[in-house]
């Protein structure tokens, strides 16, 4: 059987609505991804940034790391880079910017005075919640009602994607 490009149809498509055509077949799953990746990105570059976190020039690396304490709560510096996958000097320079922005609050580690537990301040909870929570209910919702191997197959395929991605950049 012939295989068709992801974008064009191939001499098999017969143009048969999305329902009738078999959902598990790779073209049809790459078409629907291609229609609703962007609709998804645009929906995520609208959502508003709180009027009080505006100046700070956030930026995608930085969301991450807020989004594990909000979720996680306080953690050492090297607990983040494990869970960012980064090295422990590229967390605690992340942790810095966001320290000096006020948007992290850092301590000493009561337990050992060489760590520092890092915690987002009470003060700008609030508004780190309202930007950042939607993209984990939206999540929450797409993955629970999956079996643990079903969410772990859609964490294995974005975690591929995203690196396809960064080789194709790199060509």
């Amino acid at each position: 059987m012939a295989s068709s490009s992801p974008v064009h149809p191939g001499p098999d498509d017969r143009g048969d609505s999305r329902d009738q055509r078999d959902a598990g077949d790779l073209d049809v799953a790459i078409r629907a991804l291609l229609l609703v990746m962007p609709r998804a990105i645009g929906r995520i570059k609208r959502m508003e940034v709180p009027e009080e976190l505006r100046g700070m020039a956030l930026a995608p690396r930085h969301l991450s790391l807020l989004s594990l304490l909000l979720l996680d709560g306080p953690m050492t510096v090297r607990e983040l880079a494990d869970r960012l996958e980064v090295a422990p000097t590229t967390a605690s320079l992340l942790v810095g910017e966001l320290s000096r922005k006020g948007v992290l609050d850092r301590r000493e580690d009561d337990d050992d005075r060489r760590r520092r537990i890092v915690s987002v301040p009470a003060g700008k909870r609030s508004a780190l919640e309202r930007w950042l929570s939607p993209g984990a209910r939206a999540w929450r919702t797409a993955l629970d009602p999956l079996e643990p191997t079903e969410r772990a197959a859609v964490v294995k395929a974005f975690i591929a994607y995203e690196a396809a991605l960064a080789e194709g950049a790199e060509d």
